[in-house]
Protein backbone atom coordinates (compact mmCIF):
# COMPACT_ATOMS: atom_id res chain seq x y z
CA UNK A 1 0.00 0.00 0.00
CA UNK A 2 1.22 3.58 -0.94
CA UNK A 3 1.69 6.16 1.95
CA UNK A 4 0.20 9.41 1.10
CA UNK A 5 2.52 12.36 2.42
CA UNK A 6 -0.29 15.32 2.22
CA UNK A 7 -3.14 15.60 4.28
CA UNK A 8 -6.79 16.12 2.52
CA UNK A 9 -6.68 19.50 3.42
CA UNK A 10 -3.51 19.80 1.91
CA UNK A 11 -4.33 18.13 -1.24
CA UNK A 12 -7.91 20.70 -0.89
CA UNK A 13 -5.75 23.66 -0.89
CA UNK A 14 -3.41 22.74 -3.63
CA UNK A 15 -6.12 22.20 -5.63
CA UNK A 16 -7.56 25.29 -5.39
CA UNK A 17 -4.04 26.75 -5.97
CA UNK A 18 -4.23 24.98 -9.48
CA UNK A 19 -7.78 26.79 -9.78
CA UNK A 20 -6.84 29.62 -9.31
CA UNK A 21 -3.42 29.78 -11.26
CA UNK A 22 -5.80 29.15 -14.02
CA UNK A 23 -8.35 31.52 -13.50
CA UNK A 24 -5.54 34.47 -13.07
CA UNK A 25 -3.53 32.63 -15.84
CA UNK A 26 -7.19 33.37 -18.40
CA UNK A 27 -7.58 37.05 -16.64
CA UNK A 28 -10.40 36.61 -15.39
CA UNK A 29 -11.23 38.21 -11.50
CA UNK A 30 -13.50 36.04 -8.81
CA UNK A 31 -16.32 38.38 -9.20
CA UNK A 32 -16.23 37.31 -13.15
CA UNK A 33 -15.58 33.63 -12.66
CA UNK A 34 -18.24 33.45 -10.17
CA UNK A 35 -20.87 35.23 -12.58
CA UNK A 36 -19.90 33.05 -15.51
CA UNK A 37 -20.51 29.43 -13.68
CA UNK A 38 -23.01 30.86 -11.13
CA UNK A 39 -21.64 29.89 -7.96
CA UNK A 40 -21.21 32.76 -5.14
CA UNK A 41 -18.60 35.01 -5.08
CA UNK A 42 -17.97 34.43 -1.26
CA UNK A 43 -17.55 30.35 -1.90
CA UNK A 44 -15.38 30.87 -4.79
CA UNK A 45 -13.42 33.20 -2.55
CA UNK A 46 -13.46 30.77 0.60
CA UNK A 47 -12.38 27.76 -2.03
CA UNK A 48 -9.00 29.67 -3.25
CA UNK A 49 -8.25 30.54 0.20
CA UNK A 50 -8.67 27.74 2.05
CA UNK A 51 -9.60 25.22 -0.65
CA UNK A 52 -13.41 23.98 0.60
CA UNK A 53 -15.99 23.84 -1.57
CA UNK A 54 -19.13 21.59 -2.73
CA UNK A 55 -18.54 19.33 -5.52
CA UNK A 56 -21.10 20.71 -7.46
CA UNK A 57 -19.61 24.22 -7.25
CA UNK A 58 -16.21 22.62 -8.30
CA UNK A 59 -17.77 21.01 -11.53
CA UNK A 60 -19.42 24.32 -12.57
CA UNK A 61 -15.97 26.17 -11.89
CA UNK A 62 -13.83 23.25 -13.97
CA UNK A 63 -16.54 23.94 -16.94
CA UNK A 64 -16.48 27.03 -17.37
CA UNK A 65 -12.48 27.03 -17.04
CA UNK A 66 -12.27 24.35 -19.97
CA UNK A 67 -11.06 21.73 -17.37
CA UNK A 68 -14.36 19.56 -17.34
CA UNK A 69 -12.13 16.67 -18.99
CA UNK A 70 -9.53 16.53 -15.90
CA UNK A 71 -12.84 16.09 -13.64
CA UNK A 72 -14.36 13.26 -15.60
CA UNK A 73 -11.28 11.26 -15.84
CA UNK A 74 -10.86 11.15 -12.27
CA UNK A 75 -11.16 7.37 -11.18
CA UNK A 76 -11.40 6.09 -14.51
CA UNK A 77 -8.20 4.31 -14.40
CA UNK A 78 -8.64 1.69 -11.75
CA UNK A 79 -5.65 0.89 -9.91
CA UNK A 80 -5.44 -2.88 -8.53
CA UNK A 81 -3.82 -3.53 -5.31
CA UNK A 82 -5.01 -7.49 -5.66
CA UNK A 83 -6.30 -10.09 -7.48
CA UNK A 84 -9.25 -10.17 -5.50
CA UNK A 85 -9.59 -6.48 -6.82
CA UNK A 86 -9.52 -7.00 -10.36
CA UNK A 87 -12.27 -9.81 -10.17
CA UNK A 88 -14.40 -7.79 -8.21
CA UNK A 89 -14.23 -5.03 -10.74
CA UNK A 90 -15.45 -7.59 -13.52
CA UNK A 91 -18.77 -8.32 -11.15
Amino acid sequence: MEFIWETPDEIAKNLAKRVKRIRKRKGITQVQLANRCNVSYGALKKFEQTGEISLLSLIKIAMELNLIDEINDLFTTPVYLSIEEVLNDSR
